[in-house]
């Protein structure tokens, strides 16, 4: 098996584009439900961590207006280079900073939110990264972390009703024994909680989202298949044939593939 160390899903190849799109169809709006239900309102300053793509950062700008402020980071800004275009009457200040959240000295100041999602199971400093996040966090002000947990639920196709599925269960295996070997923790977003607690937050809630079915399942799958298309193969953990025959059966919409539980767990720091 190939040794390597490094985001595996690298924002930089062109299927970054559509898993990102996929990303936000599934699960923006769990996303902003939570956060409008604790309170995001205008005038608020906000640290979206680990942006990846624009969908949330865009949302942040939109509820804390102009009198609010948005810091968007990531180790690759490629996918947010138009979000200072959103300054305006309507929405708040979008700052978009190149930033490792596990190596970088936290921006300065505090916020009144911190929101990552999907960044810290991918972190091998991932500790160190949450302690970071929740120290920026504001007296009063919210911690928001939401991760997968692979473990949780591992499989493509709940339902192995057929060879489709079978394959697809087998690809997903690969796919976490590729996740495994970069660091990636399989269990990671049911620790939350308890990290959370441990980081001096309080009032320590989870929810849990599985979203069996969709096209946007589909296509999320298929993106992330083919961006790891050549690690897949190179590792014999899938063949070239196997692969496209996948592809082909997630074209149709009697497939039923699913994606990892996402843990959305939040937390407050409490006021002085």
């Amino acid at each position: 098996m190939i040794s390597e160390t490094g985001y595996l899903l690298d924002n930089r190849q062109r299927e970054a584009g559509r898993r990102f799109d996929a990303l936000a169809e599934l699960f923006d709006p769990w996303t902003l439900d939570h956060l409008d239900r604790l309170g995001l309102a205008a005038g608020w300053r906000c640290w979206e961590v680990g942006a990846g793509g624009p969908s949330v950062p865009t949302a942040l700008a939109e509820r804390v207006g102009p009198t609010g402020r948005v810091l968007v980071t990531d180790i690759d800004t490629s996918w947010l280079s138009d979000l200072s275009d959103l300054s305006g009457p309507a929405a708040g200040p979008v700052e978009v900073r190149r930033h490792d959240v596990a190596r970088d000295e936290p921006p300065g100041g505090e916020f009144d939110l911190v929101h990552a999602r999907l960044v810290l199971v991918h972190l091998p400093d991932r500790a160190e990264a949450l302690r970071r996040m929740a120290g920026a966090v504001a007296p009063g002000g919210l911690l928001v972390v939401e991760d997968a947990d692979p473990a949780l639920q591992p499989l493509a196709c709940p339902d192995e009703r057929g060879p489709a599925e079978e394959l697809a269960n087998r690809i997903r295996r690969g796919f976490r024994t590729l996740l495994a070997g970069r660091g990636v923790d399989l269990a990671f977003g049911r620790t939350l909680p308890a990290l959370l607690r441990g980081a001096g937050l309080r009032d320590v809630r989870a929810e849990g989202f599985f979203p069996l079915t969709s096209p946007a399942n589909r296509e999320l799958e298929a993106a992330t298949v083919r961006q790891l298309r050549g690690r897949l193969v190179a590792d014999g953990l899938a063949t070239d044939a196997e692969i496209e025959r996948h592809l082909d059966q997630l074209r149709d919409n009697g497939m039923d593939v699913t994606t990892a539980p996402l843990i959305t767990c939040w937390g407050r720091r409490p006021a002085r």
